[in-house]
């Protein structure tokens, strides 16, 4: 468990750094750990990827939710608020799949 703990603590304290540069509230998340074994011994390993889909990302200025909520709270445009996500990770280029990558960029 003191592994877990530890991972888990270290996932919180990058996560909220990058959100918050960017203009977003990590309000919660979920994590999936694994074992992992090379021959007699054992390693636990953290087995989950990190979206909107496992994670709370709510808009530091409007409180707008930009996860999961948009879909389980029936209020439309899921596709729009994770792509939003997306953009301000500088993982969604501005023009579509063909522009040019930008890195992320700091919200004040």
């Amino acid at each position: 468990m003191e592994d877990i703990t530890g991972m888990a603590m270290r996932v919180n304290d990058f996560l909220c750094g990058l959100f918050s540069g960017i203009g977003i509230q990590l309000v919660d998340f979920k994590l999936e750990f694994g074992r992992c074994w090379e021959g007699e011994e054992m390693r636990i390993v953290l087995a989950d990827e990190i979206s909107p889909d496992n994670c709370r990302l709510w808009d530091t200025q409007t409180n707008e939710k930009l996860d999961k909520d948009r879909f389980r709270r029936d209020l439309g445009n899921v596709k729009e608020a994770y792509q939003e996500v997306a953009r301000r990770m500088g993982i969604l280029p501005e023009n579509g799949a063909g522009g040019d990558m930008r890195g992320p960029e700091t919200v004040q």
